[in-house]
């Protein structure tokens, strides 16, 4: 089994985002829908209808709770999963401020739910 190099804990998190895949020049390819699966202060894991290549930045649009958090993240995986669907696992490249704000406030709640 691999070793674990995350720097914070994921917490399962079911969140409707939409993205925007750019290239290395920063060209847009394409956007879709998708969903969290899970979700932490320094990447994530999504689930779409196709799959997404690791060359790709993506610029996220997560509802987050009452609140739009963008966020710009790097592939760094793209598995199929289940019925036909794609996991992608995305790491935080860039979060401003006030997102970041909001997602800590997020991943905090998880962390006292579960950790009580």
């Amino acid at each position: 089994m691999g070793t674990n190099k995350r720097k914070h804990k994921r917490y399962e998190a079911l969140n409707l985002l939409s993205y925007v895949s750019l290239d290395a020049e920063g060209k847009e390819w394409n956007q879709g829908m998708g969903r969290t699966l899970d979700i932490s202060e320094s990447g994530l894991r999504l689930e779409t209808n196709e799959a997404i290549q690791t060359k790709y930045v993506l610029l996220i649009s997560i509802g987050i709770e009452d609140e739009l958090v963008d966020i710009k993240g790097k592939v760094v995986y793209t598995n199929r999963g289940d019925a036909n669907m794609f996991e992608t696992g995305i790491e935080f490249i860039e979060v401003k401020q006030d997102a970041l704000a909001i997602l800590k406030k997020y991943v905090s709640e998880f962390n006292k739910l579960f950790n009580e």
